[in-house]
């Protein structure tokens, strides 16, 4: 494949750049094979050595690497001094827009998770932006160049806390944001007007924690399950995200998946998240509860009974020849999803004629391989083309991507062909809106934490968070949670005690 270009050194083993987990100083890292798994280690002068597993299939890594792709970005924050990831941002040393930004809108809530990234009373202080950080925030995003953000998530802490959340919401729409997502626990979504006036607000996808479905895992299950009832009221769009913790919650995966199909109609997907660890853990904390990519599509594929199978996984930037052909049909810059290829991977599920138990995966009826390659060659038949010949090639390559679309094997109600042609020429979130309510997204996003992040994956990083620094900083996630967010929480942040005084009744305090 020619679209896939970037300057990740392939193969193992190889050399990067890490973390010291005590004292968080950068230091020489190793990526390398060890009884099947990538690991990484490193070793710092003053606190030891550290190893834990990258990607628990090194197989698969290999495999994913091939669709390592490098973006750009115009539009940088800050000079290079120091170099990644001090720098940031964005600076020039990152190879990706941002594709979703999360803006922190409190550090308040009214749960106590103890994977939690971020909650006051375990900090101590409280992280509130006012309203005008939060719009100056969607301004720096929007002005990102050469594409403007289009997708931005509220969250925290619990963004609901926040009693001008819908103000947020609606004025992101206001500016262009045509994704608007709220990661939430759910418990003020127990109210129904509360939903509706989300929903009115403009809010396009409630991302919604969910663990499991018993409560020695997920206590609040029914809290979750009453929310999706109202989310269905009022046709908002739900995703569940578990974060999975090996031995604890993994038995469940495929029942969560289950769960999904049988509530397509405000479920869109499943996007799981292997524990990303926050503050300290031994060796042995780590190696009972790590959990990987690969560990996920193998437990998919055995608890769907081969119904989904690892190999239906792609590395998220498998879909930039999209991005490249709509470029050269419309004339101007796109999305490029160019994450890391290790930092997450999915497939699309389509649930046959109503019945939970009969999903069919996209690779079971679409050739996927020779689709990306179908793709690359109709991008290729329009720059040589010129604009008069557009329609002609695009026709041409619509006709031979059909060719590689089994219609005996596709779900029988499922008007892929008409789909097909909306996401591919619209590129936009109403297409893909569209097309998630036929599919059902089942997907991983594995965060990185102090022991295991790489700094090659930090500089591809498409999920981004917007700060209140006054020089726009826009920070990688990974980067953010490891070295950045207790700088920024803190320079913005009230003592608790203080908070209290001022906001007698306030939740999440």
């Amino acid at each position: 494949m020619k679209t896939y270009q970037s300057d990740i050194q392939k193969g193992l083993p190889k050399k990067t750049k890490s973390f010291c987990p005590v004292c968080n100083k950068p230091v020489e890292a190793s990526i390398y094979e060890k009884d099947g798994e990538v690991m990484i280690s490193k070793r710092c002068p003053e606190h030891g050595y550290f190893e834990d597993v990258y990607w628990s299939d090194v197989g698969m890594y290999l495999w994913a690497e091939k669709f390592a792709y490098d973006g750009k970005i115009d539009k940088t924050h800050h000079k290079i001094e120091e170099g990644c990831p001090y720098d940031c941002g964005l600076c020039k040393e990152h190879r990706s827009s941002t594709i979703l930004a999360n803006i922190d809108v409190t550090n308040r809530c009214n749960l106590n998770c103890s994977f939690c990234f971020a909650n006051a009373n375990a900090r101590g202080y409280v992280y509130e932006p006012t309203f005008e950080q939060v719009v100056e925030m969607l301004t720096a995003l929007r002005e990102e160049k050469p594409v403007p953000c289009t997708a931005v998530q509220f969250a925290g802490g619990e963004p609901t806390l926040k009693e001008d959340i819908f103000d947020m919401i609606r004025t992101a729409k206001e500016m262009g944001f045509s994704q608007v997502q709220l990661a939430t626990n759910g418990i003020k979504m127990k109210d129904p007007n509360f939903v509706k006036r989300l929903r009115d607000a403009g809010l396009s996808t409630v991302y919604l924690h969910f663990d499991g479905l018993t409560k020695d895992v997920e206590p609040y299950i029914d809290v979750r399950k009453e929310v999706i009832e109202n989310c269905r009221k009022v046709d908002q769009g739900v995703v569940l995200v578990p974060t999975i913790i090996k031995g604890f919650n993994d038995h469940q995966i495929g029942d969560m998946i289950k769960f999904a199909a049988m509530n397509i109609d405000v479920i869109r997907g499943v996007n799981f998240q292997p524990i990303s660890f926050s503050g300290r853990a031994t060796h042995d904390e780590r190696k009972e509860k790590r959990y990987t990519i690969p560990d996920l599509a193998k437990d998919i594929e055995e608890q769907t009974e081969g119904k989904i199978i690892k190999e239906d996984f792609y590395p998220v930037p498998c879909v930039v020849p999209i991005s490249k052909l709509v470029e050269v049909y419309k004339g101007k810059p796109q999305i490029e999803f160019s994450a890391h290829p290790h930092c997450g991977m999915a497939t699309y599920v389509f649930v046959n004629d109503g019945d939970p138990d009969d999903l069919i995966p996209i690779n079971r009826f679409v050739n996927v391989d020779k689709f990306f390659e179908t793709i690359e060659g109709i991008t290729d038949d329009l720059k040589k083309g010129g604009i008069l010949n557009k329609g002609r090639a695009v026709k041409k390559g619509l006709e031979i991507l059909y060719r590689y679309i089994d219609n005996e094997k596709k779900p029988k109600s499922l008007r892929f062909r008409k789909l097909l042609e909306k996401v591919l020429l619209n590129q936009d979130y109403k297409s893909l809106g569209d097309f998630h309510e036929t599919a059902l997204f089942v997907g991983s996003m594995h965060f990185q934490d102090i022991y295991n992040i790489d700094i090659e994956r930090v500089k591809r990083c498409v999920i981004h968070y917007a700060t209140p620094d006054p020089e726009r900083r826009i920070i990688p996630f990974c980067a953010y949670n490891t070295i950045y967010r207790d700088k920024i929480e803190r320079k913005y942040a009230v003592p608790i005690d203080e908070w209290r005084k001022e906001h007698i009744g306030d939740e999440g305090v």
